[in-house]
């Protein structure tokens, strides 16, 4: 069956087919980490959507909006090899009324960590996936693990709202040396690029520790010794659910999580670890 192309909400509810529904939500640039989404996607559902909107609300006044990556056509062509059924793609206008007045607020969950760093993200995220749950339907979502903070942010989202969805996350793809798969992958330069490798070095450097601070004291040494070339934002150890950071005396599962700026570019990444097993 082709792939149909939704523009808009009379569109989608066109396209929308019988039998469960599968939504990978995304922001276009497609790559290898969403071929992976959307083949999860599809071994779940009867119908898959993948969604391509860049969501002005989730950017702040200084970040990249502007220039990031739109990749159309061949984000077209990544959902056709992979067997979606229906892109929606709908315009900011289709999105948001002019006189929108009605956002989700995201808590103290949504100020911390990567909401720290950039205030006011997590609303706008929130708000617009809970916008495309209203407008596609789906009986599951899949996200990626990568984004660690926006998944338990959503889990968190559909707990509360009493939203019937379920969200499936899924484990992040890296590159055959260790980086994360990302969009903004492709703004570093050749110099950039082998910095940027110290990310997930600093992750797995931690993840062979057990103690809490023995986790995070490992993972900075990696990272201190990339300075200046690696400007670190944060680096934390945290509850899976809460994103509240763990104690010394932790004992469980947490989510080792990282961002840092390379060149001009700032980049995201995490890793689960067992502490104190």
């Amino acid at each position: 069956m082709a792939l149909i192309v939704a523009r808009n909400r009379a569109d989608l509810r066109k396209a929308r087919g019988d039998g469960p529904v599968a939504l990978v939500p995304t922001m276009g640039a497609l790559h290898e980490g969403h071929r992976s989404l959307i083949r999860d996607a599809r071994a779940r559902a009867a119908q898959v959507v993948v969604s391509i909107f860049v969501n002005p609300l989730q950017f702040g006044p200084h970040e990249d909006f502007s220039r990031y990556p739109r990749t159309f056509e061949a984000d077209l062509a990544v959902c056709e090899a992979e067997g979606a059924d229906v892109v929606f793609a709908p315009s900011a206008e289709d999105m948001y009324a002019p006189d929108r007045q009605v956002s989700l607020h995201s808590g103290e969950m949504g100020r911390i960590v990567e909401g720290a760093a950039r205030p006011g993200h997590f609303d706008g995220m929130l708000t617009v996936v809970l916008k495309l749950f209203n407008l596609v339907q789906p009986d599951l979502a899949v996200f990626g693990q990568k984004d660690a903070q926006q998944l338990a942010m959503i889990r968190r989202m559909v707990a509360d709202l009493d939203l019937d969805i379920e969200i499936v996350g899924a484990p992040t793809v890296r590159e055959p040396d260790g980086l994360a798969l990302s969009s903004r992958n492709r703004y570093l330069s050749a110099a950039d690029r082998q910095v940027a490798l110290v990310l997930s070095r600093a992750l797995r450097a931690g993840a062979a520790q057990a103690a809490a601070p023995k986790i995070l004291g490992a993972a900075r040494a990696v990272l201190d010794a990339a300075a200046p070339a690696l400007d670190l934002d944060y680096l934390v150890l945290v509850d899976p659910s809460t994103f509240a950071e763990v104690g010394e005396s932790y004992s469980g599962a947490a989510v080792l999580a990282v961002a840092a700026r390379v060149g001009a570019t700032r980049l995201i990444d995490n890793v689960v670890v067992s502490v104190g097993g």
